[in-house]
């Protein structure tokens, strides 16, 4: 079956804005998360050009914030009742640490908290063959569970690091309890792309990044397949960098810690008010 309706979260810049359309090129409607209105209206604007208006949505939401998640995840469904695809692309860098409303370190609410609650919500629109793919890192970083919000130590690279090396474990904890539905989960390492996230790094790792980068389209070019080829349907629990499978850092597949961060993630949902 075509692949007809995606959620591409991060949408409104860099390598988001890019997945987006080259799911559009490929005639899938695409639903646009982002949180600046202005920037999601381009994005929006420019998909709705090449690929018909009534084929994207825009879907205003804050990821820091697990109440807007929620509202995020209403949205959608009453949208479209049935996806076929959600890719978790946006992603928070932040050199200093700062606590969201439901108390959650910032770059761990957005970019760990945030696909785990927003997936669990939507698993029961995704159809038999859903795919959910997140980007992601070969980040060797290993979670302290003793300090996951890094209150008692922050040190911004290792904070950063720790949220990548999450979404691995995440992801292959999902596709381990999806396993047998049809719903497939993987992983993505875009390599270095050009966009806003380091925006706020050390000017030296900022100038060295921005050079060693290529351009969101390029490396969308790698991630589109794994949403919408035939090539990719039934492969789970794997990672990708330019269409090709590579090993994760071992310690992101091991299942006591996929369960361990699966158990304290719907903790922190629950206790913010959702069930996960």
């Amino acid at each position: 079956m075509a692949v007809q309706r995606v959620i591409v979260t991060g949408a409104s810049s860099g390598i988001g804005g890019a997945i987006a359309l080259g799911l559009a090129a490929e005639g899938v409607a695409v639903g646009l998360v982002g949180r600046d209105p202005d920037r999601l209206a381009a994005v929006q604007a420019e998909v709705a050009a090449r690929a018909g208006g009534e084929n994207v949505r825009a879907f205003l939401a804050d990821l820091t914030s697990l109440a807007s998640v929620r509202e995020l995840a209403r949205e959608v469904a009453s949208a479209w009742p049935t996806l076929d695809g959600l890719v978790h692309s946006a992603a928070v860098y932040a050199p200093r640490r700062s606590q969201t409303t439901d108390g959650l370190e910032t770059m761990f609410a957005t970019n760990v908290a945030a696909p785990f609650l927003l997936t669990n919500l939507l698993l029961p629109t995704l159809g038999a063959a859903g795919r959910v793919v997140v980007l992601s890192a070969p980040s060797t970083v290993r979670l302290d569970f003793d300090d996951l919000q890094s209150e008692r130590r922050f040190r911004s690279l290792t904070a950063f690091g720790a949220t990548k090396a999450a979404d691995l474990v995440f992801t292959f904890e999902l596709a381990r309890r999806v396993d047998g539905t049809g719903v497939t989960a993987n992983a993505v390492h875009p390599g270095l792309v050009r966009s806003r996230l380091m925006r706020e790094a050390p000017a030296p790792l900022r100038w060295a990044t921005w050079l060693l980068s290529r351009e969101p389209d390029r490396a969308a070019a790698a991630i589109v397949p794994l949403v919408t080829s035939p090539a990719y349907a039934g492969e789970s629990g794997r990672f990708f960098r330019r269409g090709r499978e590579i090993d994760p850092p071992p310690y992101t597949r091991d299942p006591d810690v996929g369960r361990r961060l699966w158990d304290r993630l719907t903790g922190l949902a629950t206790r913010s008010g959702a069930t996960a």
